[in-house]
């Protein structure tokens, strides 16, 4: 009688196990097909888009501020130049940024950029659909995040 109620328990457990089993696989299997969160590395630089060294981070505590702008077509954005490092991506649209020296560098639709630093510049939406971008601010309270420049006009 023993024998048999230790071949009925392993009986019971392979049976239970397996349906176990059974349960578990199709569970993986099910988040398996679902779909997996990815993500793509935008910009990973120490540069400005100009090639320019970011500078050494601020002393101090920091203060992140993120803001969208949205630049209608044919809008130009005053001379300014930005005390603190910032980045940001365009959501939609074109945007160029010139340089007071007159170097361009135009940004597309889902790319990102890093803005110079302490270098006078301006941005313009020379294309056919409003331009929406998100910047990334890292500064310090009471830091301005851009100074306008203006003394210095638009083309």
């Amino acid at each position: 009688m023993k024998k048999i109620v230790n071949w009925l328990i392993a009986a019971t457990l392979i049976v239970s196990g397996t349906s176990v089993l059974n349960s578990y696989s199709k569970a993986n299997a099910a988040s398996s097909s679902a779909p997996k969160v990815e993500s793509t590395e935008l910009i990973r630089t120490n540069k400005s888009w100009d090639g320019v060294d970011l500078p050494e981070y601020l002393k101090g505590y920091p203060e992140l501020v993120a803001v969208k702008y949205v630049f209608p077509v044919g809008q130009k954005l005053g001379w300014h130049h930005h005390p603190v490092m910032n980045y940001g991506v365009l959501m939609q649209g074109e945007l160029t940024i010139i340089g007071q020296d007159g170097k361009e560098k135009v940004v597309h639709e889902g790319e990102a950029v890093v803005e110079m630093v302490n270098t006078i510049h301006h941005g313009e939406n020379r294309g056919d659909k409003p331009v929406i971008l998100y910047m990334f601010y890292l500064s310090q309270k009471g830091l301005p995040l851009a100074v306008q420049h203006p003394e210095i006009p638009l083309d």
